[in-house]
């Protein structure tokens, strides 16, 4: 019996993709080349604590649409993503907000803060001589200011793109959100959130009584005769490689990391601390349970796990995570996206399918939006 869809990767676009289908009627085969099903999403269990294995995912939107959809499937907590940034061991809440400026300069009312920021960049827009920012340095400098900039954009930057900031591009930066209030909750979105028990269970509803495979090569199984079990393919892994990188291969940027137990209910106290100094290797320290484990929660389980997160250049083997967005990268990724709008019966998605960056709750959108 022939297949409606035969669906490649099973993240939360083959996921939901494959949701809608079942919903509509269709047969689909789900393959993932991991040995688990979730793609980056995953949570391992260490230690009764759901472990982000491939990264901090908190999820947020403004689409009350996709945050009913997701809750549908699995209740969502209430956690809200506060991260801390530590620069040489003095701490600096995040995004900038009224506290973020305390910590740095002791203003205590909007008017100091603004005229202390009005003052840094008077400096930086003064040095340009009237010409426009030609690098991210320069960019970051005219909209925040000096301290602001070398304590907790500068490292924390070039350990993320693997390079200085005067060879990274203004438009990277072209806005930095400034808050003039004490609020350390660094999306605006009006939903946000964690699945109760962790991802996994919004991944495992999602494919309910869907037929999968983990631990299958597509090149290797399907690329050549999937029609032959399948009408139509969803493709969610990387584009060039689906055209054996006939164009030249796409950059990416990744992360690695280094789990560990620490024997003490509570580390860091927070989630997710960032380290914006650049002789600092890691960019930041995640601390898994406070993702799903709030006040007395936190001291009942008595082991924690974090992570440190490495932010590295691709190579052959590595998990791609980010696009490189550059002239180049742009260009060949474009190329890519004309071929793919030629492949017959195949519907290409996803952070690597489009080389695009995506959070969350849009890859659920594009999904939900589309006729399957």
């Amino acid at each position: 019996m022939k297949y409606d869809y035969l669906i490649v990767g099973s993240g939360l676009f083959g996921a939901t993709f494959a949701y809608k289908a079942k919903k509509a009627g269709k047969r689909c085969l789900v393959i993932d080349k991991r040995p688990q099903l979730g793609g980056n999403v995953y949570c391992e269990n260490i230690e009764g604590i759901n472990v982000h294995k491939y990264g901090a995912h908190i999820f947020h939107t403004n689409n009350k649409k996709v945050w009913d959809f997701v809750n549908s499937i699995v209740e969502f907590n209430r956690y809200t993503n506060c991260p801390v940034a530590n620069y040489k061991g003095k701490l600096y809440n995040l995004p900038f907000n009224m506290n973020t400026f305390y910590q740095m300069w002791g203003v205590k009312t909007p008017a100091e803060a603004v005229a202390k920021i009005e003052e840094q960049k008077a400096e930086a827009v003064a040095a340009l001589n009237g010409r426009e920012p030609q690098n991210l340095e320069e960019q970051a400098l005219t909209l925040v200011g000096k301290d602001i900039f070398e304590k907790l954009i500068k490292g924390y930057t070039e350990k993320q793109w693997g390079r200085s900031c005067t060879e990274l591009p203004a438009f990277i930066i072209k806005r930095l959100p400034v808050r003039l209030i004490f609020d350390n909750n660094y999306f605006n979105d009006k939903y946000q959130g964690i699945p109760e028990g962790g991802y996994n269970k919004l991944i495992d509803g999602l494919l309910e009584g869907i037929e999968t495979k983990t631990s299958v090569d597509f090149f290797k199984e399907y690329k050549d005769n999937w029609r032959e079990i399948a009408d139509k393919l969803v493709y969610t892994g990387a584009v060039d490689e689906y055209f054996d990188f006939k164009l030249g291969k796409l950059d990416w940027r990744t992360v690695s990391f280094q789990t560990r137990v620490e024997d003490t209910p509570n580390f860091q106290g927070n989630a997710v601390v960032n380290y914006t100094e650049r002789e600092v290797p890691y960019t930041r320290v995640i601390e898994h349970k406070h993702f799903e484990m709030f006040g007395q929660a936190v001291y009942d389980c008595p082991k924690t796990v974090v992570s440190e997160e490495y932010s590295t250049e691709y190579k052959d083997g590595m998990e791609p995570y980010y696009p490189v967005n550059n002239d180049k990268n742009n260009a060949l990724a474009e190329a890519y996206r004309q071929l793919a709008e030629k492949e017959k019966d195949v519907i290409f998605g996803g952070r690597l399918g489009t080389y695009k960056y995506y959070d969350m709750a849009p890859v659920i959108e594009i999904v939900l939006n589309m006729d399957i």
